[in-house]
């Protein structure tokens, strides 16, 4: 046997002396020669079938922007898809549209269902009466005229408490807000106009807001009730808050409604509306006190809120009380709030959360479940929303003062998810600040009279 080198060396020879011989073109031998020679055909396959050329991954789908921040987020679960409605940042949502949402988690349906019901009942959403009687039903929850169904999908896609065959959990998160909800509103061309084709004017009886307090104030036309404050329907209203709301009517602190002299006492109060009302109110008492006033929000301002665009026609208001730090908001550090539902029904730890501060003008205290209910001796104080509870607090200390006594009279039970009155929001706006240092709409009228003219008498006398 050859050595090792020496095998290697002739093995090389003879391919050196065979090549010039293959080069006869299209002789068998050369065929059989550059077969032998060539690579393995079904190695080049499993080299190309081993390294694929990439491919772009699909886009990730998106959380709608009109996804309630008040809705609970699932831990650890992974957005999937979106139906319903669009997702885009001009989606209207009305009352009879819906959006929903799938997700997916590793978790089981069970847990997912457990999850859904325990958060719902703690942050004071009213469940459906068969949501508990049954675990094949959807778990269906309303608040704030908010509506949330949430179901478990099988693999072939309907409803289900099973798993998928993939072994992770399907959910869906379906939404409908129970009072319209503009993300973007008509153009001027589209809008409603009177009868000279010209948008309402502050004054108009087509326009519906808001009006600057000073406009309030200098034009009578504003306000829906008579110059004397007296509404058709006042005697509906109960008889404690009746003089609040005829205050306030007189002091023009209502925003235009149409011509109607009815002032609707125990319908409910929009988020809106009440927003409008806090800062006419507060900025028509403090008159002569500029330092005190709410200012409005300028149309170049960055919206705080997703439904609340420079467009709408409360943008001022809503994104003035958020400039000031009154309502919660991004701005406030508080990122959970990044819609306003304007549209939804007030509700009275709202009104109290947005209230208080401006009655207070400082940071409000620290407040606890066992401190909130020792002070007032609610009932239902764990029920209350940790943010307002610290308004309901500073609302006590501040005695017979107290937006909670002046709108509610005695009571152990602050119900704080009910929604508010007309004349209840009434009462609340009709006095703003601490004790020592307070003013009424009463206060703002009497200052507000003409000083009375002197008689002939008494001038005679003075000009002696």
């Amino acid at each position: 046997m050859l050595p090792l080198k020496q095998s290697v060396l002739w093995s090389s020879l003879t391919i050196l002396a065979l090549l010039p011989l293959g080069s006869c073109a299209n002789t068998p031998w050369a065929a059989q020669l550059e077969q032998a020679l060539s690579a393995d055909p079904r190695l080049q396959a499993s080299t190309v079938e081993a390294s694929p050329e990439p491919t772009a991954s699909p886009a990730g789908v998106e959380l709608p922007t009109n996804f309630p921040a008040e809705i609970p987020r699932y831990p650890n679960a992974e957005l999937v898809a979106v139906g319903g409605a669009s997702s885009s940042e001009d989606v209207v949502v009305g009352a009879n549209q819906s959006t929903e949402t799938r997700w997916q988690t590793s978790d089981n349906a069970a847990q997912v269902r457990q999850f859904y019901q325990e958060k719902f009942q703690a942050e004071g959403w009213q469940l459906a009466a068969d949501t508990a009687e049954s675990s094949d039903q959807p778990i269906a929850a309303t608040r704030d005229g908010l509506k949330v169904q949430i179901a478990t999908v099988a693999s072939g896609g309907s409803a289900s408490t099973s798993d998928n065959s993939s072994g992770n959990t399907e959910f869906t998160i379906e939404y409908q807000f129970g009072e319209a909800t503009v993300g973007s509103v008509p153009s001027p061309s589209e809008a409603e106009t009177t009868a000279d084709g010209e948008l309402p004017q502050p004054g108009d009886p087509d326009f519906i807001g808001p009006v600057l307090p000073g406009e309030v104030a200098s034009e009578p036309s504003a306000s829906p009730a008579p110059s004397n404050g007296s509404f058709s329907d006042l005697s509906q209203a109960p008889a404690e808050l009746q003089p609040y709301i005829t205050d306030l009517a007189k002091l023009g602190a209502f925003s235009k409604n149409g011509t109607s002299s009815e002032f609707k006492p125990n319908a409910e109060i929009s988020r809106r509306e009440y927003a409008r009302w806090l800062v006419t109110a507060n900025n028509l008492i403090y008159a002569n006190q500029p330092a005190r006033k709410i200012r409005l929000a300028a149309a170049t301002d960055q919206p705080a809120f997703q439904d609340m665009p420079a467009s709408d026609p409360d943008f001022a208001v809503i994104q003035g009380l958020a400039n000031a730090g009154v309502i919660p908001s991004p701005l406030t550090g508080d990122t959970s709030n990044t819609t306003f539902r304007p549209d939804a029904p007030l509700t009275r730890e709202d009104m109290i959360l947005w209230k208080v501060p401006v009655d207070t003008r400082q940071a409000l205290p620290n407040a606890a479940i066992d401190t909130v209910q020792q002070a007032w001796g609610f009932q239902d104080s764990a029920k209350i929303d940790p943010k307002a509870m610290r308004a309901v607090l500073a609302d006590h200390q501040n005695g017979d003062l107290s937006n909670i006594r002046r709108a509610f009279g005695y009571t152990t039970l602050f119900q704080p998810k009910k929604t508010v009155s007309r004349a209840e929001a009434a009462a609340v706006l009709w006095q703003f600040g601490t004790q020592g240092s307070h003013l009424s709409a009463k206060d703002a009228l009497q200052a507000n009279q003409p000083a009375a003219q002197p008689s002939t008498e008494s001038a005679t006398q003075s000009a002696q």
